[in-house]
């Protein structure tokens, strides 16, 4: 994936639009959003918006409706298909969180789906999920369509002032003072995600452990 990420930032704008709709569209279609970077993608498109090759607005829209739509598609993929994609082998290893998850959304339900918008696994399972509990339809679009603006322009905007952070100022104190504030921020994001990944096995331990308190 790492290669597609680099690729995005040679294609022209053309590619680099279609590249980056299919990674957020399929995070969440058919759960397979467990290997696809959409989130960075959306952050590398918004830092060639800064840098004026892309245009912001035209990706903000786009994010937009990528993620709407893919998360209607995974919807779908629940409702229909139900148990049987729960079941799949390839997911064994998610099975506390899945567990987690769905209980989430019985306690939250709309809720739920907004906020799964922002966490990585959860936007992934969050729709199959919600089709499998048979949310309707229009409730779960409507939480759907307001974590999907918040996330897609959000996310958007923080890669595009990183890029212009970035070039403002590698134009005031030189490109290797640049870079080694670009490092540095990079370890910040680092910090917060290992921290966000530490909450998200724990919530899995804890899911974990009363399932088998229940049995």
């Amino acid at each position: 994936m790492q290669t597609v990420l680099d690729a995005i930032r040679s294609m022209p704008p053309a590619g680099a639009y279609s590249v980056i709709f299919a990674l957020v569209f399929g995070e969440a279609a058919v759960f397979i959003g467990f290997v696809l970077p959409g989130e960075t993608a959306v952050l590398i498109g918004g830092v060639l918006a800064a840098g004026g090759r892309l245009s912001l607005t035209t990706l903000c829209v786009l994010v937009f409706v990528a993620a709407v739509v893919g998360d209607t598609v995974g919807y779908e993929v629940g409702r229909l298909l139900g148990p049987r994609v729960i079941g799949w082998r390839r997911l064994d290893r998610f099975r506390a969180r899945l567990d987690a998850a769905q209980r989430m959304l019985r306690e939250r339900g709309g809720p739920a789906v907004f906020l799964a918008r922002f966490t990585a696994f959860l936007r992934a399972a969050m729709p199959g999920l919600a089709g499998l509990s048979r949310m309707p339809y229009r409730r779960f679009l409507a939480f759907n369509a307001a974590g999907g603006l918040i996330w897609g322009v959000g996310f958007c905007l923080i890669g595009y002032l990183a890029g212009a952070s970035y070039e403002r100022v590698a134009s005031l104190v030189g490109r290797g003072a640049a870079v080694t504030i670009a490092v540095l921020i990079l370890l910040g994001l680092g910090v917060w995600l290992l921290r966000r990944r530490r909450a998200s096995a724990e919530l899995a331990a804890s899911a974990n452990t009363s399932r088998k308190q229940t049995e």
